[in-house]
């Protein structure tokens, strides 16, 4: 290491894990640090998680990296932050303590009021203004559960007493030491209270779900500068230049930065995100239009996308894990599933916290179909793997819909180190699969964006000198045991709706 090398800190806080990392200019990772951090259930339905933890995660993973740097005399320059989006974190103003756990991302709590909502014909309205649905996922209603069910907090949020944040919100107001109240367009693209064909927070929507708008952090673009920290112990006050929620931050990291440009993530849950271009597009069925991005340095501009947001992945191998104990660790399942030679005619439906896109059945239950007396753990553990490619399918046939057509498949994520996966990806999607070089994509598209901010990089074009693509999987199964094996997904899925709509 040469004295004093520059380097940006990139905070990439994770619906089960925090991590901390340190990249070069040259968009390099150099030192590492990650903290896995409880999630709760404390009613069916219900996910929490506490917000102290969540900071602790994130405190303990910055200053192991930055003893690192201090170490090895690396000079941090700027910080970017990538975040679980939608999670909702209410506190109190004046002493900066959350008045409820924060509600995860996962949570179906409100479901009830949702489909209230739907009942009344607000969801034309809301897909009109937001690109979203109505469902428990997203943060407004979220927001108003708190303000409805904990003594006195709409009468304090009423007063100007209460704030809420997504997690890069609540982040940044602890390095802020109270001080940046703040958000980026992506995140708050997530909430159902931003319009994105302006970017600002809508006054009819806060009024639909009574949420005062003093509660509201500032929205600003994803590279912009957010706030100033001494945080972690740092000697020397450092800017927070770059911002996005993960999925976002992932098909940045990915550079999608043309219409058809496609990623796919793959982690507690699956997002597959598709670069649409500069104007909203018609709304598809089953597919939520969100920002894609907001860059000052792009003529303060707007980038859309289409998402297709499945719930369930890496929760079915940790379901394998902790419940069945069919695996001992995630990296033992493709050892157990290659040797099979095909499924055993076993379909898994992972709908542990109901179905996301394209079914948005909150109500729906995880389902095993197809279990015959020569079944065994093997097939099991194929059958979870394979509903991570049948979902991305679903997804992918939707996208089909707006004519712009993907050449290939880029994908990253904690679950694209199984081969095996990754090749089945190609196989039910009849498309090349590319991985990340660096699989760590959503800390890349916050470096990115950070370092768009600081002015290290002076427009989108820089980033195409960075070098990101790693294997390519190209499909190998022939067209008639594809269609067949889609049949057959088609047909457990059907059977989950069925029985959950009874």
């Amino acid at each position: 290491m040469s004295q004093h090398q520059q380097c940006v800190l990139v905070i990439d806080q994770g619906t089960s894990s925090s991590r901390a990392m340190l990249f070069s200019l040259e968009g390099d990772p150099i030192a590492k640090s990650q903290n896995e951090f409880p999630t709760y259930y404390p009613q069916l339905g219900w996910v929490e998680q506490a917000p102290n933890e969540i900071w602790n995660s994130v405190e303990q993973a910055c200053l192991k990296v930055l003893q690192f740097a201090d170490e090895h005399d690396l000079h941090i320059e700027t910080i970017g932050i990538t975040n679980q989006r939608e999670t909702t974190i209410v506190w109190d103003k004046k002493t900066g303590v959350p008045i409820y756990s924060a509600i995860v991302w996962q949570d179906r709590r409100t479901n009830q009021y949702c489909e209230t909502l739907k009942e009344q014909g607000h969801e034309k309205l809301i897909r009109a203004k937001t690109g979203l649905l109505i469902d428990p996922y997203f943060s407004a209603t979220k927001i108003k559960w708190i303000l409805d069910t904990i003594d006195g907090a709409r009468q304090k949020a009423m007063r100007g007493e209460l704030a809420f944040g997504t997690v890069d919100t609540y982040l940044m107001y602890l390095m802020s030491n109270g001080k940046s109240h703040v958000t980026d367009c992506t995140n708050a693209s997530r909430t159902l209270l931003c319009n994105i064909h302006t970017g600002a927070w809508d006054k009819e929507l806060l009024e639909l779900f009574t949420i005062p708008e003093s509660m509201l952090p500032t929205i600003q673009l994803c590279d912009s500068h957010f706030l100033e920290t001494k945080s972690f112990g740092l000697s020397y006050s450092v800017s927070v230049t770059g911002c996005a929620g993960d999925q976002q931050a992932a098909a940045f990291g990915q550079m999608c930065f043309n219409q058809g440009e496609i990623k796919s993530t793959y982690g507690t849950g699956c997002f597959i995100v598709m670069n649409v271009g500069l104007a909203v597009p018609a709304p598809i069925d089953g597919l939520l239009t969100t920002i894609g991005y907001g860059l000052k340095s792009n003529n303060n501009t707007l980038s859309y996308a289409l998402e297709g947001s499945i719930f369930n992945a890496g929760t079915s191998v940790q379901w394998l894990r902790d419940q069945l104990q069919i695996i001992s660790s995630a990296d033992e399942i493709e050892a157990l599933v290659s040797p099979l030679a095909d499924n055993g005619g076993v379909y898994f439906v992972p709908a542990f916290t109901g179905l996301g896109a394209p079914y948005w059945e909150a109500n729906a239950k995880a389902s095993l179909v197809g279990i015959t007396r020569s079944t065994n753990k093997a097939h099991i553990a194929r059958a979870a793997l394979e509903s991570v490619a049948y979902q991305t399918q679903d997804i992918l046939t939707l996208f089909k819909k707006t004519k712009i057509l993907p050449k290939q498949l880029n994908v990253d994520g904690g679950m694209t180190v199984n081969n095996w996966l990754v090749q089945f990806l190609a196989d039910i999607t009849d498309m090349p699969v590319v991985i990340s070089r660096i699989p760590e994509t959503t800390a890349l598209g916050a470096l990115y964006l950070a370092m768009l901010g600081k002015g290290f990089l002076n427009q989108l074009g820089d980033l195409q000198k960075i070098k990101n693509k790693g294997t390519i999987h190209n499909p190998n199964m022939d067209h008639d045991t594809r269609v067949k094996a889609l049949q057959n997904w088609s047909g457990a899925i059907s059977s989950v709706l069925t029985y959950c709509r009874r």
